[in-house]
């Protein structure tokens, strides 16, 4: 059943001219996001003046109750159709879920963009966090990062089919051929109630392609609640997030570098990226959630 969503920026986005609650057109264009019926598109760097400047948008799902959709995942499957075709080393579109309250939280709605958290605890906001996509045309990641309360695991029990030895999957004319659109879907198998296991699969030029990870535990269960913990608050619901960002601290290299990827060291630098990639941009579309089985069917 077709869902009548929209997407709102997060309250702190630092390029909007109008306050959070009150965001024109203006706003989303100045953060580089454009919709275009179903596909949502996201650049990192915007002119504004003529001078080139960082965005680095961060977008939620919103219902058209004004509240956060969310999404109750555990033994269901989501699917989403992506471009990260001009994304180099160094850049990260992220797509996500974040263990957040539907009506945006006690510092403000979910129609301004309130409430958001996760399991790096920005502010002391710390939830599960699902990082259903992280990447760029180089190198991906898929990493459930379990909370019990505000003891977190912050580096996650990640999948990343570079550093698992396979090194063409994910490439630029690859299994994947990530510069070419392709359809990503993640399915959280569950067990009597609880999660038991996160699969990747691809679809791409019709050709449906396996071998993209899975991952069957995640830390401790007793100190951040470990895969039943994330399986809990699939099964609660969570809000999916969209964002672009680079990585002035470590250059994304946790992502894309040394064993995680093919990325020489420094081509991740923020500055690289701004002067030989400014229309650096990831496109998501036609996301689709349901029963496990269900949201690849043509």
């Amino acid at each position: 059943m077709q869902q009548n969503t929209s997407v709102v920026l997060d309250e702190t986005s630092k390029l909007a001219t109008n306050p959070a609650g009150s965001r024109t057109t203006a706003d989303y264009t100045n953060m580089g996001i454009s919709t275009s019926g179903d596909a949502v598109t996201m650049y990192h760097y915007v002119k504004i003046d003529g001078t080139l400047t960082a965005a680095s948008p961060r977008i939620y799902l919103l219902g058209n109750n004004s509240e956060y959709v969310l999404l109750s995942l555990l033994n269901q499957e989501i699917s989403v159709d992506v471009d990260y075709s001009t994304l180099p080393c160094g850049e990260n579109g992220a797509f996500y879920l974040s263990e957040m309250a539907a009506t945006g939280g006690s510092g403000g709605s979910a129609a301004a963009g309130y409430g958001y958290c996760d399991a790096q605890c920005p502010s002391g906001a710390c939830c599960n966090e699902m990082d259903i996509l992280e990447a760029n045309e180089m190198a991906t990641a898929m990493t459930p990062h379990p909370c019990k309360a505000s003891t977190c695991d912050s580096g996650g029990c990640g999948y990343n089919p570079y550093a698992s030895g396979q090194h063409s999957f994910w490439a630029p004319g690859g299994t994947v051929d990530t510069s070419k659109p392709f359809t990503v879907t993640t399915q959280f198998a569950a067990s009597g109630g609880t999660l038991s296991q996160i699969t990747r699969s691809y679809i791409q030029n019709g050709k449906q392609i396996s071998g993209g990870g899975t991952i069957t535990s995640c830390g401790s269960t007793s100190t951040t609640g470990g895969l039943p913990g994330i399986g809990q608050a699939l099964g609660s619901g969570m809000v999916l997030v969209m964002s672009i960002w680079n990585d002035p601290s470590q250059d994304m290299a946790w992502l894309d570098a040394g064993s995680d990827g093919p990325c020489a060291s420094g081509a991740g630098s923020p500055s690289t990226i701004e002067s030989q990639y400014p229309n650096t941009h990831v496109i998501f579309s036609n996301i689709r959630y349901g029963d496990i089985g269900s949201t690849t069917k043509s």
